[in-house]
């Protein structure tokens, strides 16, 4: 399939590695340019370089903290006066804490705010009006598969990214007839930093080897392993793409059959 992303310019936040990182080589694989965003200077220097050996595109690199709301305003205009317009966003961050209910403070449940839901909105709000001039945009959310199945030790994730599916379902018919599309895509297990870290963590609560752990948790999914993050890259690159020309106001999940809810 020709996903015609050839000379649209996508922003990815935290993209230096993970999910981020795996969508934002998607895209330039398409042919499409890139911004890289990430707290890392030398982190977003690795990124860029791998991307253009593995894409030949040329990313530009922006080292920005995205709870901040200058620095988010700063990456879209840097990408705008290097590219001249915002096609696609995708918005990304890392988890926020995990914890119980009993275990979170009213500074974690700010902090999770800030990251988990209000840094997209934000960013939506700088890249509308360039979307809206080209009456062209794509705008997809990476949350987790908490959207569908609360996860118990992720309390402010599981909060939290169930806002970012209301906000894309109300947007969604506000900016459908402008050209502008935006779904939702639930991770589930994927082999990612942020992932072993959770792994590790509950391996030292229960005393046991991450190993383990790993083997117990690839056993719950259907499929019968972690996902690669290349597999959730491709899907959002279908998502960003004019071949989505019909698909708006949807949240998918991408967690090997795991979460049976309808």
């Amino acid at each position: 399939m020709e996903l015609q992303l050839k000379g649209k310019v996508a922003i990815v936040l935290a993209s230096s590695k993970g999910l981020g990182y795996a969508a934002a080589e998607a895209l330039a694989a398409e042919g499409a340019q890139v911004t890289l965003v990430g707290r890392s200077a030398a982190s977003l220097v690795e990124a860029a370089a791998r991307l253009k050996v593995k894409t030949g595109i040329e990313a530009l690199t922006v080292e920005a903290d995205i709870t901040s709301a200058e620095s988010i305003k700063r990456i879209v205009e840097m990408t705008v006066e290097r590219y001249g317009t915002v096609d696609i966003l995708v918005n990304n961050c890392g988890g926020p804490k995990p914890g119980k209910f009993d275990q979170l403070s009213d500074e974690m449940w700010q902090e999770g705010f800030e990251l988990t839901l209000l840094s997209y909105v934000r960013a939506i709000r700088e890249v509308l009006p360039y979307m809206r001039k080209g009456g062209f945009g794509r705008i997809i959310n990476i949350t987790s598969s908490s959207i569908k199945q609360p996860i118990e030790t992720l309390m402010l994730s599981s909060t939290f990214r169930v806002g970012v599916v209301g906000l894309a379902k109300t947007l969604a018919p506000q900016l459908a007839q402008e050209g502008i599309l935006i779904n939702t895509v639930g991770p589930g297990r994927f082999a990612t930093d942020r992932v072993e870290q959770l792994d590790e963590l509950a391996a030292e609560q229960r005393q046991i080897s991450i190993e383990e752990i790993q083997a117990a948790e690839a056993a719950r999914i259907p499929i019968g392993r972690y996902g690669a993050p290349e597999e959730m890259g491709r899907l959002i690159a279908f998502l960003a793409s004019p071949a989505n020309s019909y698909m708006t106001g949807q949240s998918l999940l991408a967690d090997g059959g795991t979460v049976t809810a309808i």
